[in-house]
């Protein structure tokens, strides 16, 4: 039977084309990832804990400038949308500080749209419109795909944690089922002994 972490190695490797990450993050450790982007650029992260503790992470995004965009503590999941405030790199952190020994395995995606173009020209402005709900149409399929994406792994995560525990109730069962009979069968020699009659010589 296939581990949790076995089990997320097998889907890494079935969706390689996907644009979603699979980090392992260790007890007291954080982990970075940078993005660059134009001013306006619409960013979405999403993520979600798949293994370790109870599920939940430190996350914080922070601007070229130093400012924090975004910060949660000891979330298990989350889709967060902003747009850049200036150009620059951006820094994308999940956290496992609160951990004392267990570590995490977190699967996230960050998506950047297009930088806003500027309109200059009047006749152009249909135009410009139309480009605009295309790209917004785009961005929410490419959020739906990974919402699928997410579910699709969810299920799986899920299906093998109710195997486990299938298979723990089943061997509980037999080891009750064992103990029952051992007692049963220790009573009948217990009561068999006490009932019988000695035959003194």
């Amino acid at each position: 039977m296939l581990t949790v972490t076995e089990l997320f190695i097998l889907v890494a490797l079935c969706c390689a084309t996907a644009s979603g990450y699979f980090v392992s993050i260790d007890a007291h450790a954080e982990e970075c990832f940078y993005e660059r982007a134009n001013l306006g650029t619409k960013m979405s992260l999403m993520f979600e804990v798949a293994e370790g503790g109870f599920l939940d992470i430190d996350v914080e995004i922070t601007g070229p400038d130093g400012q924090q965009v975004y910060k949660g503590e000891r979330e298990s999941s989350g889709k967060y949308a902003v747009a850049a405030h200036m150009e620059g790199t951006y820094k994308f952190c999940f956290s496992n500080r609160m951990s004392t020994m267990t570590p995490k395995i977190l699967m996230f995606t960050i998506d950047l749209g297009e930088a806003p173009k500027n309109q200059d020209m009047e006749t152009e402005v249909n135009q410009n419109k139309l480009e605009d709900m295309v790209n917004e149409l785009a961005v929410s399929l490419t959020a739906v795909k990974h919402e699928q994406e997410y579910m699709e792994v969810r299920e799986r995560i899920h299906r093998s944690v109710n195997d486990n525990t299938n298979s723990r109730v089943v061997l509980w069962s037999f080891f009750e089922a064992l103990v029952l009979v051992a007692m049963t069968l220790g009573q009948i020699y217990y009561l068999k002994r006490f009932f019988e009659v000695r035959r003194v010589v």
